[in-house]
């Protein structure tokens, strides 16, 4: 079950209208194209458009499986109390005293120039149940670093 909020899920039905509505039918068009030039044992642009359709429908079939999956979460039923999914957060490094905000989202919404994060992520994994004030011992390629928590919204 993939948990996402409710614009999160409706990027990815849009995707997923865009692909079968209109890169679906380019490749079909570009398929067509290519048989129409001859013999398809020597025609590369025939096996690119088959291959370029292969990787589409697979990423189709991606995007209606996480959707057929996908639990919306109600933002408004949840309390800011504790670290969760679809919570900001907002985070000071102990020993450098940096300061960072992100949102810990489903794996599909991630995207760290937004400052969304996996929820699978060692960093969120860490942080999840934690309070204001508590610091979290975090484990992460680099080493372990200590994340004290100063703020938790939606």
């Amino acid at each position: 079950m993939a948990y996402m909020s409710e614009e999160g899920y409706q990027k990815l039905v849009a995707e997923l209208k865009h692909l079968e509505s209109v890169e679906r039918p380019k490749i079909v068009a570009a398929i067509a194209e290519a048989r129409d030039k001859g013999d398809l044992s020597e025609n590369a642009e025939y096996d690119a458009a088959k291959e370029a359709q292969g990787l589409l429908e697979m990423k189709i079939n991606q995007l209606k499986a996480t959707i057929g999956d996908a639990k919306i979460i109600d933002t408004s039923k949840l309390k800011a109390d504790t670290v969760q999914i679809l919570t900001r957060v907002e985070l000071k490094n102990v020993k450098t005293g940096m300061k960072m905000a992100y949102t810990i989202v489903s794996e599909s919404e991630a995207n760290l120039k937004q400052g969304k994060i996996s929820v699978t992520t060692p960093i969120a994994q860490g942080l999840l149940g934690k309070k204001v004030g508590d610091i979290a011992e975090i484990t992460i390629p680099q080493g372990k670093i200590s994340l004290e928590i100063t703020g938790i919204s939606f």
